[in-house]
């Protein structure tokens, strides 16, 4: 082990943005069948944010002082007793447990059998795009919303980090129509430069009509979304025949609660539609070989520049609170990434 202690932003309570601190904690130590992992960038994503507030996340924080985050890019500088296949010096990237301390620090440990070698031409700040957001893009459009070929499909807060790559795997998986939902006018312009065929504005009231219109009236084959409410209901008015919407989240800070017969008589949704809530947590747990396959997929959609990663800003540690309040104040678009010595 290098150092004793490192630099890391936790929270000694959940609340606002302010309760991350930047301050010294213990190096983890690698248990057996564990490495230890120099992070050379920590990947924001919503579900930190939900952590850190106290929102919906299938796994609480329980202990504090808590480090945040669920995934890391870097190199390995110990291996715990037990690990032959990942060796020091190897360069590494992952999603960590989330029973495990997280990724908002300068040193990661975390099982062995949970790293991947990091893509030949893919930066540390890159590759961490393509782990929680890119595996969940690739799976909720392959998998949550059954995508097949001239399907049309819809994709809410489509300049993010999630929808930013949905709306790209959709066209590489040959959707038919892409429309693209976002906040601003800079945002739906993005959606377009990223290959949508149309944009609109989901904060404005009873927008599926112009969904509608897009689609001469059918409404789209498949949905993705994160969040319930108003936005969810909006989103279930949008559905065609047979249409399928996937849940994959709570951005907005509300659950779909679903009363299938008001739906039904307010017209907003018909038999023979499917409603689902998508989950990256079951890959981790029952599908591995299916995460390694789908990394190796999208790095070479990045390298064959089918696939565009959107970086947004990059952050010092410190600076943590900051991009969690551009986050979740819906102020960003593309990947936040943390780098944990820049300061």
């Amino acid at each position: 082990m290098q150092t004793e202690t490192m630099k890391a932003a936790r929270i000694h309570r959940q609340g606002p943005p302010e309760v991350l601190v930047y301050e010294d904690a213990p190096v983890p130590t690698p248990r057996p069948g564990e490495v230890l992992i120099r992070n050379e960038a920590a990947g924001i994503n919503f579900a930190d944010v939900e952590r850190r507030r106290a929102g919906f996340y299938p796994v609480p924080v329980t202990e504090f002082p808590s480090v945040l985050g669920g995934e890391f890019a870097g190199v390995v500088t110990a291996v715990g007793d037990g690990v032959s296949d990942v060796k020091v010096g190897d360069q590494v990237f992952g999603i960590i447990s989330a029973q495990r301390s997280g990724c908002y620090a300068q040193y990661v440990a975390m099982a062995a059998e949970n790293v991947f070698p990091l893509p030949p031409g893919i930066g540390y700040a890159d590759a961490t795009a393509l782990l929680i957001q890119g595996l969940t893009a690739y799976f909720l459009v392959r998998d949550g919303a059954r995508l097949v070929k001239d399907d049309s499909i819809l994709i809410l807060a489509a300049a993010g980090g999630v929808g930013s790559l949905a709306l790209q795997l959709a066209r590489i998986m040959g959707a038919g129509q892409i429309i693209g939902a976002a906040s601003t006018p800079e945002k739906r312009n993005l959606v377009l430069d990223l290959g949508a065929d149309a944009t609109v504005d989901y904060t404005q009231p009873g927008w599926n009509a112009e969904v509608r219109r897009l689609t001469e009236g059918r409404g789209v084959d498949a949905a993705l979304l994160s969040g319930g409410g108003e936005m969810f209901s909006e989103t279930l008015a949008c559905l065609a025949p047979r249409g399928r919407a996937a849940v994959y989240g709570s951005a907005n800070g509300e659950l779909p609660v679903v009363d299938f017969a008001a739906e039904i008589s307010a017209g907003r949704l018909a038999m023979n539609q499917t409603l689902g809530f998508f989950g990256l947590h079951y890959y981790q747990a029952y599908a591995r070989a299916d995460l390694r396959q789908a990394l190796d997929e999208l790095a070479e959609h990045v390298r064959a520049e089918r696939l565009r990663l959107d970086l947004g800003r990059q952050f010092p540690l410190s600076a943590a609170a900051e991009a969690h309040r551009l986050l979740e104040g819906r102020q960003s678009t593309g990947k936040l990434v943390l780098l944990p010595w820049a300061d």
